[in-house]
């Protein structure tokens, strides 16, 4: 499972004044990511999982309005949708 101090080395983010803001953000992508792939998330998780969870918990960090004015937003190649998608437990 990842930490802490998982997302702020990835977040480059030296000091503590943002840890509880960053562990919310950490665990709201580790539960997102959870109920996309249908599996929990856990000390055996595959790189690519953990690295789709350190994404999407720095996107939230980072833009924590709804919405961004002023920027023109653009699909990523190998987003976190993309790293996910091997591991996703399909239903039908």
């Amino acid at each position: 499972m990842l930490t802490l101090s998982d997302a702020k080395a990835h977040l480059n983010v030296t000091t503590d004044d943002d840890d509880a803001l960053i562990t919310s953000k950490l665990a709201t992508a580790s539960e997102w990511v959870s109920l996309y792939i249908g599996a929990e998330i856990t000390d055996a998780t595959p790189a690519p999982v953990n690295e789709a969870i350190l994404q999407l918990a720095s996107h939230l960090y980072a833009n924590r309005e709804a919405t961004l004015i002023g920027i023109q937003a653009q699909s990523l190649p190998l987003g976190f949708l993309d790293l996910l998608e091997p591991y996703k437990a399909w239903c039908f």
